[in-house]
């Protein structure tokens, strides 16, 4: 799998994870220099506190386009640090 923003591809793995339709990569997947901490959270009842990213790419920024579960509830343990993207980011085969 492969998400992509602006034609750059930000990550890709053959090793995904599918949550409720949204593929998670291996944290080792992905490309961090584009990724920047964002003070956005959200709460997921079953898999818990979700941590945002900003993707800041060729001088454009996805605000919040990215999330992942530093220390997600026993039912998303399989998920842990793996991310996940919207907002725009396409994820294809």
């Amino acid at each position: 799998m492969k998400a992509t923003w602006n034609g750059t591809v930000i990550a890709q793995s053959d090793d995904t994870i599918v949550v409720e339709g949204n593929h998670y990569f291996p944290p080792e997947s992905v490309d961090r220099d584009v990724l920047n901490d964002s003070d956005h959270t959200s709460t997921c009842p079953w898999k818990g506190l979700a941590y945002y990213y900003d993707i800041d790419l060729e001088g454009e920024t996805n605000e919040n386009a990215a999330w992942y579960y530093p220390d997600p509830k026993d039912a998303a343990s399989e998920i842990k640090g793996y991310v996940a993207f919207w907002k725009g980011v396409t994820v294809t085969e």
